[in-house]
């Protein structure tokens, strides 16, 4: 008996000084990717595809709604492009006759110039009357007024048709105005059937029935994610002495005691918790205490083995984070001088 105590002291001695390479903490959940399933349309729920807590796979319907008013919307649009091409082909047309009026209006001006210079040398050798001058200065002048009138008129033409008469319809802005329009309309006729981001699981579905009326962007019900888990833990900062992103990680969770997940330690936040708190702690009194803080920790689960029960999130789990570095001597010896003088 009396070799027993030292063989124990030698034996916990060992221990201690060759352990304390496995950070522990409990304080730790698991969590999933999760969304608050809307669309960005409002209407009335016309089906609901899914029931409470059923798997869906990504790009699954989900629920879809009363689509007449974005058909008809869809069906406005593409007539308004149809007649926007129309009015454009038009002007183009438009185009071409003002530039072949404005050719026969130099031809007049030609004929007319002649006429009234003709009429002018006959007036000087008295050959010719007043009136018949001034016929043929007037038609002159009305030639050259109705040339400047087409010219206006051709510029008018040509910045209807964005200075560019002679380019492609659907170049033409009003042209990709109506289009634009016409795709908008197409896309909110797409998002009356509203399908899963992603695989997962729904839940709290009863919230919606066909012909509930549904804002744009209100949350129908959510998915939560059963493919892509990790653990959100948060262990005290002075245990996270040893601890690196990349290290080896042990997870249990409370449901599945006989159960264990490897994964890895995949983040740790740059700033303790209170750091984000609506109101963090204020340390400026004078009877200030020293509270030990938490760090947010981000373990990636490998869920691959398809064996495992399902993990969902919210569950209580531990995890077990290999940091490779053992207390050793020079740490065993401050521990126990510590405590010593602590004993004085």
């Amino acid at each position: 008996m009396f070799l027993l105590l030292p063989l124990a002291l030698i034996a916990g001695a060992f221990w201690y000084v060759t352990g304390g390479n496995v950070m522990s903490t409990d304080n730790a959940y698991i969590e999933a990717d999760k969304v608050g399933v809307s669309t960005d349309i409002s209407g009335i729920v016309k089906s609901v595809e899914v029931a409470e807590n059923q798997h869906v796979e990504a790009g699954q319907v989900l629920y879809s709604l009363d689509d007449l008013q974005f058909r008809l919307a869809l069906d406005r649009a593409n007539a308004q492009l149809g007649m926007v091409r129309n009015d454009l082909n038009a002007l183009q047309a438009n185009y071409r006759d003002v530039q072949a009026q404005i050719k026969q209006a130099h031809d007049d001006i030609d004929y007319y110039q002649t006429q009234f210079q003709r009429q002018q040398n006959l007036l000087k050798e008295n050959y010719a009357s007043q009136s018949a001058f001034d016929t043929a200065r007037r038609d002159l002048q009305n030639a050259q007024q109705k040339l400047a009138s087409l010219n206006e008129q051709l510029a008018a033409t040509a910045a209807s048709l964005n200075g560019d008469p002679d380019g492609p319809v659907e170049q033409n802005p009003r042209y990709l105005d109506a289009l634009a329009q016409r795709d908008e309309a197409a896309r909110q006729l797409d998002h009356t059937v509203i399908k899963a981001p992603f695989p997962g699981i729904v839940t709290n579905v009863p919230s919606i029935a066909p012909g509930k009326y549904l804002e744009a962007a209100t949350t129908a019900f959510y998915l939560v994610a059963t493919d892509h888990v990790w653990v959100e833990a948060n262990p005290k900062e002075t245990e996270l002495t040893y601890v690196q992103p990349g290290q080896k990680v042990t997870v249990t969770v409370d449901t599945y005691p006989n159960r264990q997940w490897q994964g890895t330690v995949e983040s740790i936040s740059p700033a303790a918790a209170q750091e984000f708190s609506l109101l963090p702690a204020q340390n400026t009194s004078g009877n200030w205490v020293k509270v030990v803080q938490r760090i947010p920790m981000r373990v990636r689960v490998d869920t691959s083995d398809g064996a495992m029960p399902p993990l969902r999130a919210g569950m209580s789990a531990e995890v077990d984070v290999d940091t490779g570095h053992v207390r050793g001597v020079p740490h065993a010896l401050a521990f126990l001088f510590g405590h010593a003088l602590a004993g004085e």
